[in-house]
Parts: structure tokens; sequence; C-alpha cells
């Protein structure tokens, strides 16, 4: 087998054959949308360019800060005192401007470091460094201020305005108390501006909610009848885009399950601020909180974290805990968001029954039909590429190969947008739609699921995944069965051009990508790997596939890529018949286990 990584951008490796998308990534229904924003966008861009609209963000000056809001999200010391030295470390890249220089005259490392740059991603760290990093973070919140007052696209970005500002008005109360009245009083009319162009930009769905959310903090946090006027106006349209961000149990519009717990975060932030103000919470900001509580509290794993779906990554146990603090609990039986969980003592899964969110919802999904995480103990060896925004330049990871399903012909079900549709639309999941059905029957020791999609109509074939977990021996066992897709009789002209030759033959990819740092080794047999995760606890999996091998991969964790391994197997389905493969999941250290 090839030793090169078979996983679509990764920078440098061969690719055993290239990755083709089974449908157009920029439809019909794609041009409305990016006319619509082409003309938008250019009108904001000219009135936001215009000589003296700085000043039209002015308002009553403000002289002091009602609040403290208490973000619960965990801080690392180790970043706070590295910005103290000098040192930014963000999106997995790196920048050094010691004080007294600043990093805001210089070129960025990377577009994501900017972006988290510009977001102060920073600042909630640095502060935790007692007085020093008070006065340190100040003096960088200052010398923005006097570099990007003017409106720019990419500083003043909708989404990280919204970052920014919530993250300056978690800070702005504690920064004030080690500044003279002047630098408090420029603070304040920084904040102010920066809520007031937030509730001014273009307001499309998705993530409008966050948006709001922290405009509604800098209203809290800003006294007087700036505060209140920015308060009323956020607090009046967050309910409208609460219901449509968070479905009724519990999961966010993006199906990320990371975007509905910073959604938490960010809405337990707010309560926390308009508790101190004496305000009442609103109520459909209570009933989020709720909903997002049970949403994560359904999609946690036992090693503390989310899965890793449609752009989320690998979350921190730390923050999962903190939202978790909001009282939210589900029956992990439960289907949510569009996923299904099967729990035995020592085994947890996770699949996605639904397909991919589309539109604007879908700026950060992947193309994961199917797709599982698997957590053995409190093990994850199961899992994804879990490629982030954070890892933009790394888009290929979103494809149908960067994930733990079935892929036929090395295609992809959807690709993301590039070049100029992307510059307009975002980096949106594009493809065909396809329905995913679903079947869970629960019993006495035993969960069954079934779960199918028809997206590979390129080949005339539909893709069904069988799970069954005895919940008494804590084993997994699955079946993977590809067979004609019903009304298409004549599939051998659907095929893809570069299997025309074949007519009834299309090679198939099942693949089991492994987290970074789980040890896999091939039995003798050829058909066992022994997997072994951080615990050092033996897990076989066993397939009755004609070609198994375990081969590179690679795994995006906090901007960085880290090399890890994935199993593979690999297969010939014909398009006229039914085609089946065994594999499971189980404890080593049995009688039967392979040698």
């Amino acid at each position: 087998m090839s030793g090169t990584p078979d996983i679509p951008g990764l920078r440098g490796a061969p690719m055993r054959t290239p990755v083709r998308p089974t449908g157009a990534a920029s439809g019909p229904e794609l041009w409305p949308a990016l006319a619509g924003r082409l003309l938008t966008r250019q009108l904001w861009i000219e009135l936001y360019g215009l000589p003296g609209y700085g000043a039209t963000l002015g308002g009553t000056r403000v002289a002091a800060f009602a609040c403290a809001p208490k973000d619960p999200r965990p801080v690392d010391p180790a970043l706070g005192r590295s910005v103290l030295d000098g040192r930014f470390v963000l999106a997995g890249t790196a920048m050094d401007a010691a004080a007294p220089e600043d990093p805001w005259n210089r070129p960025s490392a990377s577009q994501p470091f900017a972006a988290q740059l510009h977001a102060f991603a920073w600042l909630p760290h640095l502060m935790a460094e007692g007085e020093r990093g008070l006065r340190e973070a100040l003096r960088l919140v200052r010398g923005w201020e006097a570099t990007f007052r003017r409106w720019s696209p990419f500083v003043w970005d909708a989404d990280r305005l919204s970052r920014r500002v919530f993250n300056l008005s978690c800070a702005a109360r504690r920064l004030g108390s080690v500044a003279d009245e002047a630098d408090r009083l420029a603070l304040a009319v920084s904040l102010s501006r920066q809520a007031r162009q937030l509730l001014r930009a273009p307001d499309p769905t998705a993530r409008r909610a966050e948006r709001l959310t922290a405009a509604a903090l800098a209203g809290c946090v800003l006294t007087g009848p700036t505060g209140a006027g920015l308060r009323r106006r956020a607090l009046g349209r967050l309910p409208g885009a609460l219901a449509q961000g968070v479905a009724e149990d519990g999961g966010h519009a993006s199906r990320s399950p990371e975007a509905g717990l910073e959604l938490l975060l960010d809405l337990m932030t707010l309560s926390d601020a308009l508790n101190q103000l004496g305000e009442p919470v609103p109520e459909a900001v209570t009933r989020a909180v709720a909903r997002l509580g049970k949403g994560v509290g359904a999609l946690a794993l036992p090693d503390g974290r989310l899965g890793g779906f449609h752009g989320g990554g690998p979350s921190l146990p730390a923050a999962v805990a903190a939202a978790l603090q909001s009282g939210g609990a589900a029956e992990p039986g439960l289907a949510c968001n569009g996923f299904a969980r099967l729990q035995s003592p020592l085994l947890t899964v996770l699949a996605d029954i639904a397909a991919p969110p589309r539109g604007a919802w879908g700026a950060d999904a992947c193309a994961q039909p199917l797709a599982l995480e698997i957590v053995c103990g409190r093990d994850r060896l199961v899992t994804g590429c879990g490629w982030t925004p954070l890892a933009s330049d790394r888009q290929g990871l979103r494809l149908t190969p960067g994930h733990s399903t079935l892929t036929l012909g090395e295609s992809s079900l959807g690709e993301p947008l590039s070049g100029w549709k992307a510059s307009v639309l975002g980096p949106r999941l594009a493809g065909r739609p396809y329905p995913v059905r679903t079947e869970r029957r629960d019993g006495d020791g035993a969960v069954w699921l079934e779960i199918e999609h028809d997206g590979w109509t390129a080949f005339g074939l539909t893709h069904q995944r069988r799970l069954y977990l005895d919940q008494r021996m804590d084993e997994l066992r699955a079946e993977e069965r590809l067979f004609p897709t019903a009304g298409r009789p004549d599939v051998t002209r659907q095929i893809a051009a570069p299997y025309a030759i074949r007519q009834i033959a299309a090679p198939y990819a099942i693949r089991f990508h492994l987290e970074p740092g789980v040890q896999a080794s091939l039995a003798r047999d050829r058909r066992s790997i022994l997997l072994r995760g951080h615990s050092s606890r033996g897990w076989w999996f066993r397939t009755d596939g004609p070609d198994v091998a375990i081969e590179p991969s690679v795994h995006v964790d906090g901007g960085l890529t880290r090399r890890s391994l994935q199993i593979v197997v690999r297969g010939s389905a014909r398009t006229d018949a039914e085609t089946k493969v065994r594999w499971k999941l189980s404890p080593a250290g049995g009688a039967g286990d392979p040698v």
C-alpha cells in the first residue's frame, strides 16, 4: 500500500487519486445569492469608506463602565505569559512584537492569525496575568485604536468585529481600573463606536445571534443613554436571531457542536451582565441557554470534548464543563442536531445522520455523510481530520475523504466554494443536496442504528451504514452496504467519466481516521488491527474487507496540522448488485483475539 497521506489538501503530500466532487460546486441556486451579496457588499464598502463616516458612530460620551461580565471560557496562562514576553501565538502560528513595539503595523503570519489577532482572542489570557497583564493589554488596545480607528474591510469585518466587541466588553471595566481618565474615556468611546457599527453591519442569518449578543453585552457594560440604547436595540432583535439559529433540540443551525457551545457561552456571559445590572434576562435568552445546554450535554463525549463535526474541531474539556454549568442535560439516546448517540459502559459512538447545512449556514460545513466518532473508555479512537476555520488554508480537509465514512471513486459529496465566489459568499459548502434516512431500535442490552443516503447517484449507488452496539459486551458491529439506487435502472451511463471503461465497477474506500497519538498495529491475519489510545487500553478493529491498510493521515488541532493514522478498507463495488463490507470494534484481551 502507498505510504503517502490519502488526504486532500495536505501540502507537499502526493495523493493516490485526485478528489473529484460528484456535483457542481456552484449550481444555478447560487447566482441570486452571489448577485445580491456583490451589490450590497459594494454599497456598504462605499458607504463605510466615505470621509466623515466615522463621525456618524459617535454619540453621548461615556465616562464609566457599569459592570464586568464574566466569560466562563477557560484562560490559558501560558498564552498570557507569552504575550507579556512579546510573542503572540494564534491559530498555530506566531509573531514576535516585544514592548514597546506592537503587532499592528507589521504583516501577520497568516490570515487566520490576523483574524484572531484583530478579534482580540489574546485579550482574556493576557488579562489573567495580574496588573502587569492589564497594563500591557491597555497599551495594545490603545495601539489598535490608534492604527485602525477608521473602517477597513478586513479588520472591521462583522465576524471579527463581533468577537472584538465581546472580548473588549468583558475586559473594559478591569482595563479602566489601570487607565487614566483620558485612556478610560477613549476606551469607552472606542467600544461604543464598534458596537454601533456591529448593529449597522449587513445582517445575514448565519452568526446573527452571536453579533447581537456581543452588541447587547457592550450595551450592558457602557453606562448612560449610550449603553441603554445599544442594549435596547440589540435585545429587541436577538429573539428573532435565536429562533433562527437554535433548534428546539438544542442544536445550532450550522450543525457544528462547537458553534452551539460558543453561542451558549456568549449567552451565559450576557445573562451574567444583565444580572449585574439588576435587569431581567429576556425569556428568549433563557430559553436558548436551556436548549443549548441540553444540546451540549447530548453531544459531549466521555473524553470531555464535543464531537468534532462540521468545522467544530476538538473542543476544550474545560469550556464544555463550563457550559454544562448552565444546567443542560439530555438523554444520550436521543438524536440532537442531526447526530445520533449510541452508548455502552465502555463505548460511545456519535454518528452524523443528517445532510450538511446549506446556504449561509454551510460556511464551515464538511462533506461528511454518515461520519462517525468513537470514544472507547475515555480514549477518542476514531475521529475526523478536525478541520476548523482556523485552518482556512486547508479547505481540502472538508471533503469526504477527510472523515470517517465511505467514499466512491475518491469523490466528495460537495466542496467549498473557492476563488471570487468564496470571497463574496464565504467558503460555504456547495453541491447536490441529498436526503439521509435513518431508523433506530433500542432493545434489551443493544442498540441498532441504520442510516443511508443516495448522494452517490453519479455511480448509481446508495450507501447504507448499519451499526449494532452490544451494550453488554461493549462491542460495535457494523455493515457497510452499497446497492443500486431505486429508480435508476441504467446506472452504467451515470458513472463518472474516469470509470466509464469499467461500466459496472466503482472503487470504494472506507476510512477510519484515528486521533493523533493512537497506536495501530496490523495483525498477521491482515484483517485485524490492534488500537491503543492514550490510556494504553487495547481495542481490536476487524473487517472482512478485501484490502485493509494503515496509512498516514493528518489532524488539525488549534490551527496546527498534526500527523496521525487512518485505517482504510478498499475494494470495488458493482453498480448493478449489492456489495457488503462488515467490521467491528471490541475490547482486546478476549480468547478469540488474533495473533
